[in-house]
């Protein structure tokens, strides 16, 4: 069972996350941001995996150091719930339209981290959420999975449309990465192991 669970505490937040790779699919969040908590949730359902998070930060001062701490206890659970990477297809990627917004992820489960971000997002709140934080959150996940991460929106004008469909996204090239495939043998890598 690819499953994780961690609770990190700093001066600035308290984060406590559970990931479930292949058992339940509950899917339940709680950040106090709640247009974070609604892309979480799209992020998990449209990957088909369990999420479990409760975040308790210093959102007098902003959301920042939520939505990044956040990032950063799901990707480290995400590289400790897929351990050695044996038979997964490293690889996803994914069209989403939003209605006028078109969203593009593509993600290699590679050991390498790195992040490619192409958005243009002008409205820059949605409710209590600051829109460049899409931008740390998935910088935070990306470095602490191990994942090669290009996003894009190619259109669109409505900024909750092109953020949800980055998030929904990134679910589903992330559920198809993950995936085992009985076609791979051992490590999908000509090296032998992903680092």
């Amino acid at each position: 069972m690819r499953e994780a669970k961690k609770t990190r505490k700093t001066f600035e937040t308290e984060v406590e996350v559970t990931v479930s790779l292949d058992g339940s699919k509950e899917v339940e969040i709680e950040t106090g941001i709640g247009f974070f908590d609604h892309m979480l949730t799209l992020f998990a359902s449209h990957g088909r995996f369990g999420l479990l998070v409760k975040a308790n930060g210093d959102l007098e001062v902003d959301g920042h150091h939520t939505v990044e701490d956040v990032g950063i206890v799901i990707g480290q659970l995400v590289k400790e719930a897929l351990g050695d990477k044996e038979q997964i297809n490293r690889y996803g990627t994914a069209y989403v339209p939003m209605d006028e917004a078109l969203g593009f992820v593509s993600l290699d489960i590679s050991g390498r981290p790195y992040l490619v971000f192409d958005a243009e997002l002008t409205n820059q709140k949605l409710g209590n959420f600051d829109t460049e934080l899409v931008r740390e959150f998935l910088q935070a996940f990306s470095t602490h999975a191990g994942i090669t991460l290009h996003t894009r929106v190619l259109y669109g004008i409505n900024t909750h449309h092109k953020i949800e469909a980055i998030f929904k996204a990134l679910g589903k090239a992330f559920g198809e990465a993950i995936k085992i495939n009985p076609e791979i043998k051992g490590i999908n890598s000509t090296k032998g192991l992903i680092e």
